[in-house]
């Protein structure tokens, strides 16, 4: 097969919640498939419907926070069949299985469709987004979709997520946080960073930050990036739940005086994330070699 063949034979997929910015998503051609937003009985899709904010306003006004619902093996197969029909090999990268049932249900509709190749990113927003980009980089470059997935599967743990709340009273309110943690971070003035295990998905807390929100970013940034001393310096993205642009404009200072990246792209969390996480929260993800 001729490499221009194998490019356009290729279609590559990935759950909504993956948190690529437009020029991203374009230039490597990636279909979303949106997640379900449950809110007060009504399903909205995840960043079409609903939007972080309106969740945030939500909980301020009512106290009420919305539930995130998997995509079912069903609507996964709806979503691939065309393409399995028009003799298409379908990449679809899904949210770390730790967070979610969605790796498991797509695996089912594989398995029932085939020709689709299910990759657990172990991982969350663009931290699967980094999987999204090799997988991108590997089409164009005339990868088979069985190397390409293989090589993703390679990658997870290269794949390093984290971010700094703001507050933990959406991961309270959640239930992923006890109430004694997120009165006592508040008390104190603590933002905690949360360090995302990139073998499932799963979130921990990592190191606590005392003080302001810019002084908690910029050593945040700077400890982020001496953890690792082979860090692939492609590609970095900031990514926030919402944020005054200052903290954005402060982190990527921040990062250009640490490490020189070929590309730093800012995008803004789904609302499956800003959910769990709340406002002003925001992260650096990138990949080491």
């Amino acid at each position: 097969m001729s490499e221009e063949q194998s490019v356009s034979k290729i279609i590559l997929s990935a759950d909504s919640t993956c948190d690529l910015d437009d020029e991203l998503k374009e230039r490597y051609h990636v279909n979303y498939f949106p997640l379900h937003i449950i809110l007060e009985d009504k399903d909205y899709r995840d960043n079409i419907d609903i939007t972080p904010e309106e969740i945030y306003q939500k909980y301020y006004d009512q106290k009420i926070l919305p539930k995130t619902a998997a995509v079912n093996a069903a609507e996964y197969i709806e979503h691939f069949r065309p393409w399995v029909d028009a003799g298409y090999e379908v990449i679809h990268i899904n949210l770390g299985h730790a967070l979610s049932s969605v790796y498991q249900n797509c695996c089912l509709a594989a398995e029932e469709i085939g020709h689709v190749h299910v990759i657990d990113s172990c991982n969350l927003s663009t931290g699967t987004g980094l999987l999204v980009v090799e997988a991108g980089k590997m089409i164009e470059q005339g990868f088979d979709a069985e190397t390409i997935a293989k090589t993703l599967r390679e990658k997870t743990a290269k794949c390093h997520a984290s971010f700094v709340l703001d507050t933990l009273t959406f991961l309270h309110a959640g239930g992923r946080c006890s109430s004694v943690a997120a009165l006592g971070a508040n008390v104190l003035k603590l933002k905690p960073c949360i360090q995302v295990d990139n073998h499932d998905g799963s979130m921990g807390v990592g190191k606590k930050y005392r003080g302001s929100l810019d002084k908690a970013l910029e050593k945040y940034v700077k400890d982020e990036l001496a953890r690792h001393s082979d860090i692939d310096q492609s590609l970095l993205f900031i990514t926030h739940s919402g944020i005054d642009q200052s903290y954005i404009d402060l982190v990527k200072q921040t990062v250009n005086e640490t490490i020189k990246f070929d590309e730093i792209h800012v995008t803004k969390a789904s609302c499956t994330i800003s959910s769990h996480c709340g406002p002003n929260t925001l992260g650096i993800l990138f990949m080491t070699k």
